[in-house]
């Protein structure tokens, strides 16, 4: 006999019951974040299309700049210093701005690939049931917990003329002045401190696989590149790309690590985050407005094309396939795990 979907009203009331008691739940925390974060963004747009308080020498005093377009905007994406584009001078903040787009997208790339890697790794050894394993992972986590004034003022002695890096290796090279020294330097020390964070997470991902799956996939006559292939990576994958998305929104916004070892905010490893701390120290409030605008749409994009392409086909995986039986008017809906189904199917031997 077929059972129906409806469900009754009853049930229905205390669902929307059970909604409305949510929503007033949440609504402080809601209310909270509206006012902690809501306001500063809106604020920071509104100011970025008006202009600085200027001194005005026919009345003695400083008066609002009022309305100023999208002048602010293109200050920084045609570097334009009122006189046209490309019209900054060398040096300043408004030239920078695109060299400072590509270093941060530079390190971001290079930086979260490396951690991702090495952190996937280092998570499959504390996996491992071996001897020590919980003294493993805590030492693990230690450059983690280290603050990360700390760890660059850390690698910044380590990179030193006569660091450790020099003294070993036998160079002379001036890690913390040069361009790509420089980059090098803080890919190494970001790497450094953020892959146990990766690693972590991946961890909690791989130990929710059932040990199940593997023993099916041994009978099955699976390698171990196919298990990893074929079993780890696709079940581990939400744990990963939650992972490697809260790493891109970090290394995006990258400021304390590159600006301690470069030793200012105007070098070769100056990021988006650095060159808006540099106009506000210019008192140019207006263009840092619309300069953090333009880092947060950035980073919002990111953050978007990444949730949209690929982390809802990980959900998608993670949750249980609804599939419809039976005729007539009503049908019953019966839940398939297709999660580990689909990853447990393995090539048998002689094509079987």
């Amino acid at each position: 006999m077929n059972e129906s979907v409806a469900a009754p009203a009853p049930v229905k009331r205390r669902r929307r019951s059970d909604n409305r008691a949510g929503l007033w739940l949440i609504a402080p925390a809601l209310l909270v974040l509206a006012v902690v974060i809501g306001y500063p963004i809106v604020s920071a747009i509104v100011q970025s299309f008006n202009a600085d308080r200027a001194f005005n020498p026919e009345t003695g005093f400083f008066e609002d700049g009022g309305f100023a377009g999208f002048s602010n905007y293109m200050h920084w994406l045609l570097q334009d210093c009122g006189k046209g584009m490309n019209s900054c001078p060398p040096g300043t903040a408004g030239s920078q701005f695109w060299d400072a787009i590509g270093v941060t997208f530079l390190l971001t790339g290079i930086t979260v690939a490396l951690e991702v890697v090495l952190g996937f790794w280092i998570a499959i050894v504390m996996g491992r049931n071996l001897w020590g394993r919980g003294l493993l992972r805590a030492s693990v986590l230690v450059p983690w917990a280290i603050p990360t004034a700390v760890t660059a003022k850390l690698w910044a002695f380590i990179f030193a003329p006569q660091g450790i890096v020099n003294a070993v290796t036998g160079l002379e090279t001036q890690w913390t002045t040069g361009t790509w020294e420089l980059l090098t330097a803080v890919i190494v020390a970001d790497v450094w401190k953020t892959t146990p964070f990766v690693a972590l997470l991946i961890l909690a991902g791989l130990q929710m696989i059932p040990q199940d799956v593997y023993d099916a996939a041994k009978m099955d006559g699976a390698t171990r590149w196919q298990q990893f292939t074929r079993v780890t990576l696709p079940l581990v994958k939400p744990a990963l790309l939650v992972a490697v998305l809260f790493r891109l929104l970090d290394a995006l916004r990258m400021y304390d690590l590159p600006a301690i070892m470069q030793g200012n905010t105007s070098g070769a490893a100056t990021t988006m985050s650095m060159l808006v701390t540099a106009t506000i120290r210019e008192g140019d409030f207006a263009n840092a407005s619309a300069l953090s605008t333009i880092v947060f749409l950035i980073i919002f994009a990111c953050a978007f094309l990444m949730v949209k392409g690929l982390g809802a086909n990980a959900v998608a995986q993670a949750q249980p396939d609804q599939r419809t039986v039976g005729g007539g008017k009503q049908k019953k809906l019966v839940a398939v795990d297709t999660s580990s189904t689909k990853a447990m199917v393995m090539p048998r031997e002689g094509g079987k």
